[in-house]
């Protein structure tokens, strides 16, 4: 159900602790109507989605000291997420073009640098989750599998690999890294063009075969207005999708990814164990539709107004 949609209302925070590893950076929106700026980055719009669902989120990403980056802190501000210590140290901030067409899709163009610290450090977090650039591209992404590597024991890993091919000229090398890090995870979500692009030829249901045998628990594809498909080793269900009237696609799906998150820290909260999610018995077929059906909502609220605008927890029913 949506509420105002400029509603600041807060919800309860939860007491679990997520930390979000990736970038921010400026979108440049161009389209018929003009040239509008706002703040972007997948693994940010994440943590910002997570934080207006009330979750406690920190975010290690890589800013500069100019006025863009002062931009995107004062953003993610406004939700409760905290930037991690030394995430405003890069000399620029990056950013991102996104031509719309006259349906509201967008295409981009990316001038990013991402980097982080050799010695980079998460807080303590229930659930860690990264993605996209972050996730392919060097040095930075080197430094992502290795505190994922750290912390998998311990935290509840997820990964929505939201492929930029225009950054990732070799295939074969992006399919490797994302297959390692698909290895790492417990709960994985992509697009179906990421599907495409990752694995052509394969149907969804293939793909989301091969994610499940890879090792996360959880698969999500999800399929623009059609809805998602989700899937355990157990159970699997189709969300269909919402109907709405589409301002733009921007952060359409990483709001999906963060009420798929905010969904597991609700079974986290209910005393699910990352053992128990790994089986697959731990989500009975309505518990599975219900988080689609959840993630579609939000999903569709986003694409509903302009910008990553994703929803307040009192926005969804």
């Amino acid at each position: 159900m949506v509420s105002n949609p400029d509603s600041t209302t807060e919800a309860t925070e939860s007491a679990l602790q997520v930390a979000v590893i990736g970038e921010a950076l400026v979108d440049i929106v161009e389209s018929a109507n003009g040239r509008v700026e706002y703040a972007g980055g997948s693994p940010m719009n994440v943590a910002f989605g997570l934080g207006r669902l009330g979750d406690r989120v920190s975010l290690l990403t890589s800013l500069g000291g100019d006025e863009r980056g002062r931009t995107i802190a004062a953003h993610v501000a406004d939700a409760g997420v905290q930037l991690v210590v030394g995430s405003q140290s890069a000399p620029r901030t990056s950013t991102a073009t996104a031509t719309l067409d006259q349906t509201g899709a967008a295409t981009y163009d990316f001038q990013i640098d991402w980097s982080l610290p050799e010695d980079a450090r998460l807080p303590d977090a229930d659930v860690i989750h990264t993605g996209s650039i972050a996730a392919f591209l060097p040095p930075g992404a080197d430094v992502v599998v290795r505190l994922l590597g750290e912390h998998r024991s311990g935290s509840i890993i997820t990964f929505d690999p939201n492929v930029r091919a225009s950054l990732l000229p070799d295939h074969a090398q992006a399919f490797a890294q994302f297959e390692q890090i698909a290895r790492l995870s417990h709960v994985l979500k992509m697009s179906d063009e990421d599907a495409a692009w990752l694995y052509p030829g394969a149907s969804l249901d293939e793909v989301l075969d091969h994610i499940l045998d890879l090792g996360p628990a959880v698969a999500a594809i999800t399929r623009g207005g059609e809805g998602a498909l989700l899937a355990t080793a157990v159970h699997r269900y189709t969300a269909p999708g919402v109907a709405v009237e589409v301002a733009d696609t921007i952060g359409a799906g990483d709001s999906f990814m963060s009420a798929l998150i905010h969904s597991v820290i609700e079974l986290l909260e209910k005393g699910l164990t990352a053992a128990e999610l790994a089986s697959g018995d731990a989500l009975p077929d309505v518990e599975l539709e219900r988080i689609g059906d959840f993630c579609v909502q939000c999903a569709a609220i986003t694409v509903s107004r302009k910008g990553a605008n994703p929803p307040w927890a009192s926005e969804v029913q």
